[in-house]
């Protein structure tokens, strides 16, 4: 059999397959996985229902490397690793999903409930739907269609299911870079499906640098009927949200190679501070996050907020505390010529016909990680970008 044939027959066996994951989407919405940062038990019960699920299909190297999490019932973060063998041993091909998904947030803008997928016009609406289980789905499909027609992948085929990537990988690939260095290789051939473009055609290869930071404003409570006798810390907050929009002008180079071509710094969670109308704050939480450009330095970012803050502090004589969230540097871009991009070019003009590109992204996937540890790695699918949306959906077809 040519590789031709292989392929279509490969392809055959995964068509005949869509009823079942279909079905396997739904089953995986309704064990939602959600770290402790956002109220959940983590990746658990979901690790070992794909388990079982790899041990059906006959997956014959199944691994789980778990990183300890005493925040968790289990106490423990699994990820999971599933290989098939290939026909030569030279390089591994690897492809990274992550278990966890993000909260619904606001239930009533949802038609379904998020956590029971339904199938409508084509598609599949549920929390985690588009992000990451459209891939972790067609990644698992990829490998039974493998061993259902007895067809070996050109090299060695291995799933990773990773946990905390929502939420910054710690107990995910950093934990498996971390301890288990030696799972990859720098000839490996690396795919994060895990961003993407409707119509197929972007392959990302660079990411802005990100930091995620927590305002904490401290005034003195107070009857709102008195406010002299107070310091209302919310009234302070909210005029620094409005100066940190000085970090547009600050930091306002352009990159083509990025979508959006520039930095991008947008205040996002609001903590409550009082729990009636009558009452001054006398502490107030907002949340920022930045998408930086790799023209600028963090530490640039960081110094000019810093300034922002003792202007507002001045002005309204309260204190201000500033604590990073999430701080990643943007590693150097996989490069446009690595065999990952290359071989990704050549399969998305053979399947879809277009021309896949090289880009960068605002957003941060946990290909970022594999970049900071020297590992070339591409990310692709086709997605419609509805992850975290309310009502979002994967695109069956």
């Amino acid at each position: 059999m040519n590789w031709t044939s292989e392929f279509e027959t490969v392809c055959r066996r995964l068509q005949a397959l869509e009823p079942e994951m279909v079905a396997f989407q739904k089953e995986l919405t309704a064990i939602p996985a959600l770290g402790p940062e956002n109220g959940g038990q983590g990746e658990w019960e979901r690790a070992q229902f794909l388990r079982k699920k790899l041990e059906a299909f006959g997956v014959p190297q199944i691994e789980q490397i778990d990183a300890p999490d005493s925040r968790v019932a289990s106490g423990k973060r699994p990820n999971l690793i599933a290989r098939v063998p290939g026909k030569s041993s030279q390089k591994t091909i690897w492809i990274l999903t992550h278990m966890d998904v993000v909260p619904e947030g606001d239930r009533s803008l949802w038609d379904t409930d998020p956590w029971q997928a339904v199938v409508k016009e084509g598609k599949i609406y549920g929390r985690g739907t588009e992000d990451n289980q459209q891939s972790l789905t067609s990644a698992l499909f990829t490998l039974k269609a493998f061993l259902d027609t007895g067809i070996k992948p050109a090299y060695p085929l291995a799933l990773i299911f990773v946990a905390d990537e929502e939420t910054g990988s710690e107990y995910g690939l950093k934990y498996l870079l971390q301890h288990h260095r030696h799972l990859f290789s720098p000839n490996d051939i690396i795919l994060v499906p895990d961003a993407g473009e409707p119509d197929s055609t972007m392959i990302e290869v660079a990411e802005k640098s990100i930091l995620w930071l927590r305002f904490t404003t401290h005034g003195s409570q107070c009857h709102a009927s008195l406010p002299d006798h107070g310091v209302n810390a919310f009234r302070a907050a909210s005029h620094l949200v409005v100066a940190l929009e000085q970090l547009y002008q600050r930091f306002n180079l352009r990159n083509e190679l990025y979508e959006p071509p520039i930095s991008t710094f947008e205040p996002t969670k609001k903590e409550a501070n009082v729990g009636n109308v009558n009452t001054i704050p006398g502490k107030d939480v907002f949340y920022l996050d930045c998408r930086i450009l790799p023209e600028y330095r963090i530490s640039e970012v960081m110094d000019f907020i810093g300034t922002l803050c003792l202007e507002v502090e001045d002005r309204f004589k309260v204190k201000i505390e500033v604590e990073p969230v999430q701080v990643v540097e943007a590693p150097p871009p996989t490069p446009a010529d690595a065999e990952v991009v290359e071989r990704l070019k050549r399969a998305v003009k053979a399947v879809y016909n277009v021309e896949a590109r090289p880009m960068g992204i605002g957003g941060g996937t946990v290909a970022a990680v594999f970049r900071q540890a020297g590992l070339p790695v591409a990310v692709w699918s086709t997605v419609d970008d509805v992850c975290h949306q309310p009502n979002e959906y994967a695109v069956i077809e």
